[in-house]
Parts: C-alpha cells; sequence; structure tokens
C-alpha cells in the first residue's frame, strides 16, 4: 500500500486521464447495456427438458397463458347456436388482431374442461408465439379488446400472471436504472455532508458514480465473453448500479475519513494521503476480497442465471476496491485541501463522543448485551424457519384494476386460479394425445384436460395437451398438480410450463445451498484468520455473519411473506412467499457487504490493542472512531437499496428490501452491539493463535504456544 501510495500522487495526471478515459467509455456504453441482458434458462430437469422440446415444436407454449373470460348473454349457454357463433367469431378476431399467438378454446375443441359452471361461460387461452414472450399486460389487453370487437353482446375479461404482476407492482414502482440510481445518489449526499459537514461530501459521490459506469462497462463487455447458456440476467443492472453506489462511497468514506484524521493530526496533505491508504487501504482490500468471495462462490449453485449474476457481481467490490485505492488519493492529493471547506468541520475530533460512551456502556454490560444482541437474531431467524420459498401466487399479486376483475370472474364462473398455470403437456405420439387426455381427466388435483386443436398443435407427428390444475403450479400452496400429471400420462410424454422449471429450479439451487454456506465460511474463516492472526475473531465474525443473513430473511418473511407493512410500502397485502432467487442471492451479497464492517471495525480495535494492550481500550478507540463511519456507510448503502426496491419486479423488490434490512441489522446489532459486547467477554483469547495454525498459513510464529500477548505479533490487515 504504501508503494501503491506513492506511484499514484507521483502519477495523479496519468491516473486522473485514464480514469477519465473509462468514465466516458462507460457513459457511451451504460445506455446499450440493457438490450445485452436477457433471463436465459435457469437449470436443468424434467421441467427444462420438457420446455426445450414444447419450445422447439410449440414455441411460447412453454410460457404460462393469458385467459380470456367469456360470459355469454342472459338465456344463452354455449349449446346455444347464437352463442356458438359469437365464440367462433371471438377465435377469428383475435386469430386476425394477434395471428402468432396460439389459442386454445371451446370453438376449436369442444371440450367441457373450458366451460364454467352451468354452460354460461368458457374461456380462451392464449399462449406466445416465442419462448420467454410474456403474456403481460399489453397482450391480455389487445386479447380483450379484440375478442369485445368480434362477438358484441359477451362480457369479457382478461387476465394473467403477468398482467396481475405488473398490476400489483406498477403503483409507485420506478423501472429506470437512472432513476434509482439518483434517488440512491441524493440519500447517500444527505449522508455525507452530516458526516463531513464540507465540499468534501461530494467526492465520495463522484467517485461511486465513476464506480459504477466502470461496473457497467464491465458488465457489457462480460455480455460478450458468457456463453449462451449462461446469459447476463436484467436484474444485474439494478443490483450493479446500486449497490455498487453504496459500496463504493462506503470505501471511499473510509479512506476520505482516515485522511482527514492524518491531516488533522499534523501531516502534511501527500504524507496524509499515503498514511490514509497505508492503513485504510489494507482494511478496503482485505473488505473487496471477501465481499468477492461470497458472489463467486455463487458459481456453485447448478443455475445458470444465478452463475452469471455472480461472475457479474464480482465487478462490484473489485471495481469499488480500484477507484478507492487509485483515483481517489490520487484526487486527494490534488484537490483534498481545496474541497475540505468549510475547514470547522475538519476540526471534528476522531473520537465520537456518542460512539465512546456507548461502547463504554456495552463493556460494562457486555453479557445483557450479548444476550439482547442474540436474542434479536435468535427471533428473527426462528421466522425465518417458516420461510416459503415459492412463487406468488395470483390472490397476492391481485389487488385492483381489470386483470384482479378477470381474475375473480374466473373463479367465479367455476374455472380455479390454477387456469393461470395451465401445464402444457408434450405427446410425442399425436394418436396417444386422447388417451392422454383421458388419462389427465381423472386426476383429481386438476380440473381436467384439453387436446387442442389446428395444426399450430400438430406438429412432426406430435401434438400438445393442455393440464388445468386446481392450483397455481409453481406457486405458494401450488399442491401435487405437476406430480400427478407425471404419474398418470403414458410413458415418453412431457409436462412442462413456468411452474414447472420453477420446482425443478427451487430443488437445484436450495439442494447446493448447504456448499455455498460451507464454501463461504470456510474461504472467509481462513482468509480472516490470516489477516487478523487469531482464531476466535474470525470464528465469532463468520458465524455472526451466518446469524445475520438469517435474520435478514427473518424480515424478509415478515413483510412479503406475512405481508406486514407491504400495502403502505407498495399497496400490496402479501406475496404469500418468497422469490426463489431472493434467499441465496441475498447470500451472496449481503455475507461480504456485512464483513466489511467487521473489518473496519476490528482493525481499529487491533491497532488500540497493539498499543495498550488492553483490550477494554482497543474496544473502546475502535468503536468510538469507527461508529460513525460503520452507522454511516450502512445508511448511504440503505438508501441506496431502498430506492432498488421501487423497481417493477418482485424478485429486485425483494433482494433489495432483504439487503437493505440485512445491512441496517448487521450495522446496528451486530456490529455495534454484539461485536464489542462479546469481544469483551472473550478478552485476551481474541488474540489468541496457535503455532500450528501460524504454520499452516505461513505466517510466522513469533511467540509460544501458551503467549496471548498480541503486541508481539505485527498486523497485516491494516487499519480502518
Amino acid at each position: 500500500m504504501e508503494n501503491l501510495s506513492g506511484w499514484v500522487i507521483r502519477h495523479r495526471l496519468v491516473v486522473g486521464l485514464s480514469w477519465l478515459v473509462i468514465t466516458v467509455v462507460g457513459l457511451l456504453v451504460a445506455p446499450s447495456l440493457s438490450g445485452r441482458l436477457q433471463p436465459g434458462t435457469h437449470v436443468t430437469g424434467p421441467g427444462y427438458t420438457a420446455n426445450v422440446q414444447i419450445a422447439r415444436s410449440y414455441g411460447g407454449a412453454t410460457q404460462d397463458p393469458a385467459v380470456v373470460v367469456l360470459d355469454l348473454p342472459n338465456g344463452q349457454t354455449v349449446n346455444s347456436p347464437q352463442a356458438q357463433a359469437k365464440l367462433r367469431a371471438v377465435d377469428r378476431g383475435i386469430a386476425t388482431a394477434a395471428p402468432s399467438l396460439r389459442l386454445v378454446s371451446y370453438a376449436s375443441t369442444g371440450s367441457r374442461t373450458l366451460v364454467g359452471t352451468g354452460g354460461t361461460s368458457t374461456i380462451v387461452l392464449a399462449y406466445p408465439p416465442k419462448p420467454g414472450d410474456d403474456m403481460d399486460t399489453g397482450q391480455v389487453d389487445a386479447l380483450t379488446r379484440a375478442a369485445t370487437a368480434a362477438a358484441p353482446g359477451l362480457t369479457v375479461h382478461g387476465t394473467s400472471l403477468r398482467a396481475l404482476e405488473a398490476g400489483n407492482t406498477t403503483g409507485g414502482g420506478n423501472s429506470s436504472v437512472t432513476g434509482e440510481l439518483i434517488i440512491g445518489a441524493i440519500g447517500a449526499l444527505v449522508v455525507l455532508a452530516w458526516v463531513f459537514g464540507s465540499l468534501l461530501a461530494l467526492l465520495p459521490l463522484v467517485m461511486a458514480l465513476i464506480s459504477v459506469l466502470t461496473m457497467q462497462l464491465l458488465v457489457y463487455g462480460l455480455t460478450f465473453l458468457m456463453p449462451s447458456s449462461s446469459p447476463i440476467h436484467p436484474a444485474v443492472q439494478y443490483i450493479v448500479a446500486l449497490l455498487g453506489l453504496g459500496l463504493s462511497i462506503d470505501y471511499s468514506l473510509l479512506v476520505v475519513t482516515r485522511w482527514r484524521e492524518e491531516r488533522a493530526a499534523g501531516k502534511s496533505n501527500d504524507e496524509a494521503v499515503r498514511a490514509a491508504v497505508r492503513r485504510a487501504g489494507h482494511s478496503v482490500w482485505f473488505s473487496g476480497m471477501v465481499a468477492s468471495l461470497g458472489l463467486f462462490a455463487l458459481t456453485v449453485i447448478p443455475n445458470s442465471m444465478v452463475r452469471g449474476i455472480g461472475v457479474s457481481g464480482l465487478f462490484i467490490p473489485s471495481t469499488a476496491t480500484l477507484v478507492a485505492l487509485t483515483l481517489l488519493p490520487a484526487a486527494l492529493s490534488k484537490i483534498g485541501p481545496r474541497v475540505d471547506w468549510p475547514r470547522r468541520a475538519s476540526r471534528r475530533q476522531a473520537d465520537s463522543r456518542f460512539w465512546t460512551g456507548w461502547s463504554k456502556f456495552v463493556i460494562k454490560h457486555r453479557v445483557a448485551s450479548a444476550v439482547a444482541g442474540l436474542g434479536i437474531l435468535a427471533a428473527l431467524t426462528a421466522t425465518a424457519a417458516t420461510i416459503d420459498i415459492s412463487g406468488p401466487s395470483s390472490h397476492a399479486l391481485a389487488t385492483a384494476g381489470a386483470y384482479t376483475d378477470g381474475l375473480q370472474t374466473l373463479e367465479t364462473d367455476g374455472f380455479p386460479s390454477g387456469t393461470l398455470t395451465a401445464v402444457p403437456v408434450y405427446v410425442p405420439n399425436a394418436v396417444d394425445a386422447g388417451n392422454t387426455v383421458s388419462a389427465l381427466d381423472t386426476v383429481s388435483s386438476l380440473r381436467g384436460a384439453v387436446a387442442p386443436a389446428g395444426p399450430a398443435w400438430h406438429t412432426s407427428g406430435s401434438a400438445m395437451v393442455i393440464a388445468i390444475p386446481h392450483h397455481e403450479v409453481g406457486s405458494a400452496g401450488g399442491g401435487t398438480s405437476l406430480a400427478d400429471i407425471r404419474r398418470s400420462v403414458p410413458s415418453g410424454v412431457l409436462a412442462g410450463g413456468e411452474g414447472a422449471q420453477k420446482i425443478d429450479e427451487t430443488s437445484a439451487t436450495y439442494g447446493s445451498f448447504p456448499l455455498l454456506f460451507a464454501v463461504v465460511a470456510v474461504v472467509t474463516f481462513l482468509l480472516l484468520t490470516r489477516g487478523m492472526r487469531s482464531v476466535l475473531l474470525p470464528a465469532k465474525a463468520v458465524l455472526l455473519n451466518m446469524l445475520s443473513v438469517a435474520a435478514s430473511y427473518g424480515l424478509l418473511v415478515i413483510v412479503f411473506q406475512h405481508g406486514i407493512g407491504m400495502k403502505a410500502l407498495w399497496g400490496a397485502s402479501t406475496y404469500g412467499s418468497i422469490d426463489t432467487l431472493a434467499p441465496v442471492l441475498i447470500f451472496g451479497f449481503l455475507f461480504g457487504v456485512s464483513m466489511d464492517y467487521e473489518v473496519f471495525i476490528l482493525a481499529r480495535v487491533r491497532e488500540g490493542y497493539d498499543r495498550t494492550g488492553s483490550t477494554r481500550e482497543g474496544i473502546i478507540e475502535g468503536v468510538s472512531r469507527t461508529g460513525r463511519l460503520v452507522t454511516s456507510a450502512a445508511l448511504i448503502l440503505f438508501f441506496a437499496l431502498a430506492s432498488l426496491a421501487t423497481a417493477n419486479d418482485v424478485t429486485v423488490r425483494e433482494i433489495a428490501m432483504g439487503l437493505a434490512f440485512g445491512v441496517v441489522l448487521d450495522a446496528m446489532v451486530v456490529r455495534m452491539l454484539l461485536l464489542p459486547a462479546l469481544v469483551s467477554l472473550f478478552g485476551d483469547w481474541n488474540w489468541w493463535l496457535p503455532d500450528r495454525a501460524a504454520r499452516l498459513l505461513r505466517l510466522p510464529v513469533t511467540r509460544s504456544a501458551d503467549e496471548a500477548r498480541p503486541e508481539l505479533v505485527p498486523q497485516r490487515i491494516g487499519e480502518a
């Protein structure tokens, strides 16, 4: 770090111009990034295998359909000649308005499965032309208009899962990365202005915006390198923008705060920059490495989308670290003193009076503090044990509006909500279609099945059958419909659809979750043991981090699964479940980010302990000098992630709020309460490292095994 800071100061013009070029290119490329992102496939399994075959022959029949509910005029049933003429007209009208859609209707099949209670209503299922196309609000509206125009006198309603989700998330939502970035930046600026009280508050924000543009540029380049089977998911654009903003500001805040402290101690500007990079730079580098570990570990999950997010997410901590250790020192060496205006703010003491008092209070009441902190985490972890990982049900998505009316009409007419997740069944030999329908009609978890008519549903000797379950496949309370279908159909017949693939995705993802947990825990423990020269502190850090992540799951369950606060925040009652991807991605991001605070605090605790030989004095110095820093950093990340929660995407919302909850909980409860309490309880045992462990980690053995005097052990992790 000494050599790096010296080189940056000597070549600050080259460093600045290099980053300027990168920033300009990033500005030019950023608008094109969204076009390079795509959801792609998830995991292999029976659902994926079926969908590949269905997509090859029948395109978008793998997707959940749009449902058009047709209520006949009073006195008419589907058997009435006038009604039959109107229903055929509806098919023709939809085919004319949207010729690429595949339709399943009573008019074309005569199937009673598509007839409502009393025979006075029926439904039309419409599938998109290509896999990955959704029957969203635009498609549902077009279908409803076409059906209404083709057959005046019918009462027409339209709905679909995608339309319900869009209607649920649109209220107060935001689909613009730029808009969310601005919201996050404004919140961060308010906190920075409070911390610095000078124009210096703008410097970390400028560094963060440069970091985000660089991250977007790197992700753009990555889209050309990733295989087609593992594309970069669109959610990455949101995550990189907002989490990158927060993490970059955190690292810059750490360096600038230390620079200010060194300046206040009487050092010249260049000396202060060197000291800040030498001391805080180690913490930034180490934190970035641990954060990268949590993201890279996502690659052990057999889910191409999660792997793509994990690989692209590596650019967040690495870029934030690089900017904080190169561009920021160059800027401080050139303009630091000038932007630290008004100078009265720079006279603020490094030791915070509040956090000094707080650390003494926690040390005095360390047992009670530890019990209180662990009690909070235990209660939230117990809540997390009730988590239901699945897609949200239609009733959870339905709030108000035309699509909710369509769902209510569908059920009033006697059709189950499972109609929205009708299961496409691929029959390799078309002559078996009739037997397949007959077999599925006897399954109690299904309303029935229908074999669609027309050339669009018969290709290369194969045929399709559509099964309508009572419950929504892949959602909370989905029941056994999919398993019953697979058990009942003849050999070689494949059941697919979005719900089937969600079930496979959940099984594969969380089957590998223990491996993800183990990889991150073991490697983090080894890195921390080498960096902190301790066995107990890394073990405590890893265990508390795991509890912190679990507690954030508990908060996620309270809000999204049980709906507490949902109405006020998003106008929805509850999702009834947690999205499949949310917990695993929250783990990957939150584990590394929260470990930053552990490193920041313990580095200063260790610095104070090495100087005084007292664990108590080390805790007081560490907390008093990092308390304001950690809480400010947590608030900045919270604002950034909270703005991300305005996105019109259920998955992104859950990830954003889970991370936002987790960051604040970790900073306030784990780092500012439990950390000092437990370090105080452990005393000199905090610094114990057996000789054998030191040799295995290639560390010099400078004391005997029974010595616990850490002042004999040079600090290697750096100071916050």
